[in-house]
């Protein structure tokens, strides 16, 4: 139940922007309608996210699931890889990140500049 008031309450903020910018205005009927679509839409999302991971023998739902949930909107499809590759690499960066505190804690380098090369060479893969 919560849930689903959170969801209403994000589409009445939603609608109420548009209304705003497009000079229109939603019955409190479209608005629970959205609501109640969007919130029908978002269980079907999860189903299929679960048997997507269940279906390649897996129990956790990984980045490939949401892709292959968006492969029908190219935007979103693009969107989802350049967030899950910008994530990518500021994990990498923070293992580097770590893997140089504990060296530098074990007496080796400090000096910063491996790692501009690292970051360097990760943004030119991205590309």
């Amino acid at each position: 139940q919560r849930l689903k008031a959170a969801v209403h309450y994000t589409v009445g903020c939603l609608c109420q922007d548009v209304a705003e910018d497009k000079d229109v205005q939603f019955s409190k009927q479209t608005i629970a309608a959205i609501s109640e679509i969007t919130f029908r839409q978002c269980e079907n999302f999860a189903k299929d996210l679960e048997m997507f991971a269940r279906h390649a023998k897996r129990s956790t739902v990984t980045t490939e699931d949401v892709k292959l949930l968006a492969r029908r909107s190219n935007s979103l499809l693009k969107y989802i890889t350049q967030k899950s590759e910008e994530l990518a690499s500021s994990n990498m960066e923070q293992k580097e990140k770590k893997k140089k505190k504990s060296s530098a804690a074990k007496g080796g380098r400090t000096s910063g500049e491996p790692e501009a090369a690292v970051t360097e060479s990760e943004d030119s893969n991205m590309a």
